[in-house]
């Protein structure tokens, strides 16, 4: 991939700007193991992290770890996340990536993108997510906040994630690409909305493309 420097030098500014305001990002998802938090990112497709928050405070108390959600009931699991949307489906996935945890030899999340997207309900997005903030792992997850923020930026013209995941990890070394990815969720749902971006107290309206087309 052809790196422009011009973009490169765009990125490392809208990084260091960013940083400036919202510092290191904590991981709004609450867990206590890699295996939990993989279970909590699966969750959070169309769901606030809020409400993720609510339901695994209930079904970690009674499914905790691989095992136990490896033997849990469909039925039972649906009805704990049910208040998340899309119950069925996740409640599928989570057990069937459990299930496949624990039948594997080394019983644990894996720490390789390969491995983590053969698990049911894992996407590269989720597998990034999961690399960078459970075992520090760099990796850049590109939602519809990091997309649309980035498109509007110039950063990229791209709808590809996986395009787009690739452009950034050229132009930015890789200690930065988990919290850069943070840092756009954040500034997307704060300012850089999808109907009504709040252009005139955006930090980052001077290096905006969007913003300087009016």
């Amino acid at each position: 991939m052809r790196i422009s420097r011009k973009k490169q030098a765009l990125l490392a500014e809208i990084n260091q700007t960013l940083f400036s305001k919202y510092s290191t990002c904590p991981c709004p998802l609450n867990y206590e193991t890699p295996f939990q938090l993989l279970v909590a990112v699966e969750l959070s497709a169309q769901c606030t992290d809020i409400r993720v928050n609510l339901i695994t405070h209930e079904l970690f108390k009674k499914y905790p770890d691989i095992e136990s959600l490896a033997d849990a009931s469909l039925e039972d699991v649906e009805n704990l996340i049910r208040p998340g949307g899309l119950f069925r489906n996740k409640a599928k996935n989570i057990i069937s990536a459990a299930q496949s945890l624990r039948d594997d030899p080394a019983g644990k999340v894996p720490q390789t993108m390969r491995e983590l997207t053969q698990l049911a309900g894992i996407g590269r997005k989720s597998a990034n997510v999961i690399l960078g903030v459970a075992f520090n792992i760099p990796g850049f997850p590109v939602d519809t906040h990091v997309k649309r923020v980035l498109k509007r930026l110039g950063i990229t013209n791209s709808d590809n994630p996986e395009k787009i995941e690739a452009e950034v990890n050229a132009l930015i070394p890789d200690k930065y690409w988990t919290n850069l990815s943070h840092m756009l969720i954040l500034h997307g749902r704060e300012t850089c909305a999808a109907r009504k971006p709040d252009c005139a107290k955006c930090i980052i309206n001077n290096l905006c493309k969007y913003y300087k087309k009016g």
